[in-house]
């Protein structure tokens, strides 16, 4: 099973979390939980995406070299999992940025979201 177009989603997620997290910090809505991003994104912006893309792009690439491996469709499945949560976290951020949601709703999905990680991984 070739798996160029669930990593080329994974790719774009990171991609789309990175743009979003860069918007979200720097109109003060929302802080980086990593730490390590978050010192990179103290550095600037690009430093901040250059990472990201790099990660991203690894990933992507291990993921297709591998891709007949169980391991990596599993990792792939995982992983896709990780970036819907955190894409939903984006969209509840920017409801509560425009007013939106409340304050405790977007506290309740993140809670949820952080259970289903934890079960996850």
């Amino acid at each position: 099973m070739q798996l160029f177009a669930p990593a080329f989603l994974l790719f774009a997620l990171n991609l789309l979390d990175a743009l979003l997290t860069i918007v979200w910090v720097r109109s003060g809505v929302a802080t980086e939980g990593n730490q390590l991003m978050a010192a990179l994104l103290d550095i600037g912006n690009g430093p901040f995406l250059m990472v990201k893309i790099v990660i991203g792009l690894a990933a992507a690439i291990v993921l297709v070299r591998w891709s007949k491996k169980p391991l990596a469709r599993y990792g792939l499945a995982v992983a896709l999992a990780v970036y819907v949560g955190l894409m939903g976290i984006h969209l509840f951020t920017g409801l509560a940025a425009f007013g939106l949601v409340s304050n405790t709703t977007i506290h309740n999905v993140v809670e949820f979201n952080e259970q289903i990680l934890a079960i996850l991984v």
